[in-house]
């Protein structure tokens, strides 16, 4: 039989792989040491893990079946609460429990993305996120980030160029993925009132929210303007718990949610009942609220020793964020052209892992930046590791 083309579906040309999953697998086959500044996860010894295996090794009547696809009707309960305990108000039929933040992601762009949609995202942004909105066949337009997040005041000018509106905004309002930065107040009502003028779906994607460690939280839009319908918010307790898990949650409009289960239902069915278990058992046994007190005061003391170490070692050469809550810093080069995609192998022999720039971007920008993570290692080994670059940074410079 001949042997050509596989008939691939024309979206298949638009899938992307992640530079930052892809990490993973890297790593995994490197045999020397590294510091790991490139997943953005906690570290083992941030996450509960005695709890979480006391709790999954529960046997509870049909914890190995099929569950209902919006979730378990008692996380779903805990979720409610802990929203509410945060000061959102909301109710089981806006609640659809996911597999993962990312499935949230995918469940949005699933519902409001067509192909050639215009979908508004920040420049630089999580990689993912940009991923599953090419997937439906989005245009994407890279919008400016500045120390007060979302530049929302550029997006008029931005729009009037594409000649049309958007269809979705892509937004990480909190400690964004990568940059650390987050979105003002005003640039939030802003936000809510051209995403009303335009008739465009905010995805809202707030991973990292409960993990302010500095100053006083900002109201979530959904806490701005609630009942919008136009606020669709993606969580996830990947960054708070453990990522393993993959269990996060869609908070949407509840005309929404028969649409959900349906998209749901194409793709798993329903997200792993004994890790919905686990995760239940956790929140009622009230273990949530003590767990983030202690890792808030970790991830602080990590930033700054990130940032103490940058300034040692790079001093004026670098210019980094200083993020009140999160995982990342975003540290851009100075002065000195540094391509941070090239060096990065330089950087990994090493023995030091970060993600480039240019991976947070569809305009291949941000050539001159990188991410790290400071949630992944000690302080110790943090100053080890900003060492390490700083070698494979002057290993570079001597080489040209």
């Amino acid at each position: 039989m001949a042997q050509g083309q596989l008939p691939l579906a024309h979206r298949a040309s638009d899938l992307i792989g992640s530079i930052i999953d892809s990490s993973t697998s890297l790593l995994a086959r490197q045999t020397h040491d590294i510091v790991r500044f490139a997943m953005g996860a906690p570290s083992d010894d941030l996450m509960p893990v005695e709890l979480l295996d006391r709790y999954s090794a529960h046997s509870v009547p049909g914890k190995y079946s099929y569950g209902s696809t919006e979730g378990e009707p008692d996380l779903v309960e805990q979720i409610i609460k802990l929203q509410t305990d945060h000061g959102i108000a909301t109710t089981a039929d806006r609640i659809t429990v996911t597999t993962g933040g990312m499935q949230g992601l995918d469940l949005a762009c699933k519902l409001f993305v067509d192909p050639g949609d215009l979908v508004i995202v920040e420049g630089p942004t999580y990689t993912n996120g940009n991923a599953t909105a090419l997937s439906y066949g989005a245009q994407l337009i890279e919008a400016p980030l500045d120390d007060n997040g979302l530049v929302v005041e550029a997006l008029p000018d931005l729009v009037a160029q594409a000649g049309r509106t958007p269809k979705a905004i892509y937004t990480i309002p909190n400690f964004q993925n990568p940059s650390g930065v987050t979105l003002s107040q005003r640039r939030r009502e802003l936000l809510l009132d051209l995403a009303g003028q335009w008739g465009s779906v905010i995805i809202d994607d707030d991973p990292y929210g409960l993990l302010r460690f500095e100053n006083r939280p900002i109201p979530a839009l959904s806490q701005l303007d609630p009942g919008n319908r136009l606020i669709f918010s993606v969580r996830t307790f990947s960054k708070i718990l453990a990522p393993g898990l993959r269990i996060g949650w869609v908070d949407a409009d509840p005309g929404l949610q028969s649409l959900l289960i349906n998209a749901k239902q194409a793709m798993d069915t329903c997200t792993s009942v004994p890790a919905q278990r686990t995760v239940t058992d956790f929140l009622a046994g009230g273990h949530l609220q003590p767990h983030l007190e202690r890792v808030r005061g970790l991830y602080r003391e990590r930033k700054d020793a990130m940032r103490t170490a940058l300034q040692h070692h790079f001093g004026d050469a670098v210019r980094v964020t200083d993020p009140d809550g999160g995982f990342f810093l975003w540290v851009t080069f100075a002065g000195k052209v540094v391509d941070t995609q090239a060096l990065f192998e330089t950087a990994l022999a090493e023995g030091v892992a970060y993600i480039p720039g240019p991976a947070f971007s569809t305009a291949d920008n941000f050539h001159d930046a990188l991410r790290l993570c400071f949630a992944t290692s000690t302080p110790e080994r943090i100053d080890e590791g900003v060492a390490r670059l700083k070698r494979a940074v002057d290993a570079i410079g001597a080489a040209r």
